[in-house]
């Protein structure tokens, strides 16, 4: 795409600066009056291309659909790429001033109160009572799977004639015990193997997609940068570094109204999956996550509090994706194409038109 994109401007370029005899100038001045492709069109028809992504030029100003005319991502791109958060909160901060990145930071006052499971329910999460309790699906998938399969080859090994029958039996059924052995001495190993399998379940995919478009898009309307993400198997996440907050968790002086906000991007995934599916598989990760942001502000949270603490930001969290549905869906659907984040930002503001 990289080399096709510069070759097609290349050749743009090419034909706009054709010089020659009078009939070359003629013959090209017909052709621009019949042409109603600009260069502009030109660039914004190649990266939406599906053939191709886009590639970064400093010296291309990208067209969007969605976007005003004159609208600069390059500035953005920049910042996303040398993962300079100050500077992708000044390029978006830039593109709302010019009236297009709408949807920015347009939520970015909130204030925590007193949450009760009724509320959860009532606002259309399901099996609210059990959404903090971490899933064993596939943890119990993987293991019946392995527990079965070890068993019903060694039924069948059984058969085999003389000392095979005797001694291939005793080393299939091991397998069972050296995974139960992996999972006590070194459970990362067996979670990666347990994440490998869930993508098996045919709703895997949906669900991370689901689940990560819910915490960029809350991030994306807090005002929290967002300078990459993943739906890799065991890679998942979405990545919001963001220099001031990580300077105040590293030294452990979260306040109040930050770690609200970031309570809230990391309890999106769990209200996501919350609201579609009756029972959530991918809280573990946001929990720990909302802990260790907890365990990082002053003052500390007393159990009550950090209990009431992760119902509010689960409430306000779903709350942001239920009144915004038509975004979420963008951003799922962006994602599963594998779009670049400027690209999942500009499915936002086309979906909010």
């Amino acid at each position: 795409m990289k080399s096709c994109q510069r070759n097609g401007i290349e050749n743009w370029r090419h034909i706009l600066s054709v010089t020659g005899g009078e009939e070359v100038r003629e013959r090209e001045r017909a052709k621009r009056q019949n042409m109603s492709l600009s260069l502009s069109s030109l660039v914004f028809s190649l990266y939406k291309s599906k053939q191709f992504t886009p590639a970064y030029n400093p010296h291309v100003v990208r067209a969007s659909s969605s976007a005003a005319p004159g609208v600069n991502f390059v500035t953005l791109e920049s910042a996303i790429a040398k993962k300079d958060s100050d500077g992708v909160k000044e390029a978006l901060d830039q593109l709302r001033e010019v009236g297009w990145a709408k949807r920015w930071s347009s939520q970015p006052y909130i204030s925590r109160r007193t949450t009760s499971l009724r509320e959860l329910t009532t606002l259309g999460l399901k099996n609210a009572e059990n959404l903090a309790i971490p899933s064993t699906r596939n943890d119990a998938a993987f293991l019946f799977t392995v527990v079965g399969t070890t068993g019903f080859l060694g039924i069948l090994a059984g058969q085999l004639p003389g000392d095979w029958g005797f001694f291939v039996p005793y080393l299939v059924g091991s397998i069972s015990l050296v995974v139960l052995a992996v999972g006590s001495i070194a459970p990362g190993l067996l979670q990666a193997a347990i994440g490998g399998f869930s993508s098996f379940f045919p709703d895997y995919r949906e669900r991370i997609a689901r689940h990560e478009a819910a915490h960029f898009l809350v991030a994306y309307l807090l005002g929290l940068p967002i300078l990459g993400y993943s739906l890799d198997i065991g890679k998942e996440n979405v990545n919001l570094i963001d220099t001031r907050l990580e300077k105040l968790i590293y030294s452990g002086q979260l306040d109040s109204k930050e770690l609200d906000r970031l309570a809230v991007v990391a309890m999106a995934g769990l209200a996501a999956e919350g609201l579609e599916y009756d029972k959530v598989v991918g809280q573990s990760a946001d929990l720990f996550s909302l802990q260790r942001f907890i365990n990082r502000s002053k003052p500390q949270l007393s159990k009550d509090q950090q209990q009431n603490l992760t119902r509010w930001a689960v409430l306000f969290a779903a709350s942001l994706i239920k009144n915004n549905r038509v975004l979420h869906e963008a951003v799922i659907l962006a994602m599963s194409r594998k779009a670049t984040v400027v690209e999942c930002i500009e499915a936002i503001e086309t979906a909010a038109e």
